[in-house]
């Protein structure tokens, strides 16, 4: 792969790319790490890759496998994030009150469950068909539709029960049917 092929290819799908790393690692740090592995691995790899229009599912199933791999080292070496900036320090701009709504939203996305963010957050940010989806995570489509389908119905949840003043009394989790699966 050129230079000039690999930069398109870096205009073209690192936003999207940074975006769902965040909605995984919930941390920007770790998104744009995670990030610039994927394109790392694509300067490696690349080459590797048959049909480069395949290139933008390559890249979100590298950085999802990447991320999964991160988890499996997390359960032995647990990292603990140490909170530096007092809550009550700060305060609400003018101009973010704009952004408060998708900022609840996407606040409230974050607290879910990765089974259940990963899916929602490549289909409605990421525009990505329950095919591609499927692909891209390595599940059957039933499984993407149906993660989809509880993960909105989670959200609704929390949404309302912020709204009711009640967010400290949710716990986003999985119907307990699903709690014990493992896929």
């Amino acid at each position: 792969m050129d230079s000039s092929e690999y930069e398109r290819i870096v205009g073209l799908f690192y936003e999207s790319l940074y975006r769902f790393g965040l909605s995984l690692t919930r941390n920007p740090d770790e998104a744009c790490e995670l990030t610039q592995e994927t394109f790392c691995r694509l300067l490696t790899k690349g080459s590797q890759l048959r049909d480069q229009s395949k290139v933008k599912g390559w890249m979100f199933t590298t950085l999802y496998r990447i991320f999964l791999g991160w988890k499996r080292r997390e359960v032995g070496l647990p990292h603990v994030d140490i909170e530096s900036v007092d809550p009550a320090s700060l305060s609400l701009a003018p101009t973010m009150v704009d952004e408060l709504d998708s900022t609840t939203v996407w606040n409230a996305l974050l607290e879910l469950e990765e089974r259940f963010r990963a899916p929602l957050v490549l289909f409605y940010l990421e525009d990505q068909s329950y095919r591609e989806i499927s692909a891209l995570l390595d599940l059957p489509i039933g499984t993407v539709m149906s993660r989809i389908s509880r993960g909105k119905a989670m959200l609704r949840q929390l949404l309302a029960a912020q709204a009711a003043g009640e967010s400290d009394k949710v716990v986003p989790m999985a119907p307990k049917n699903l709690r014990s699966e493992q896929s």
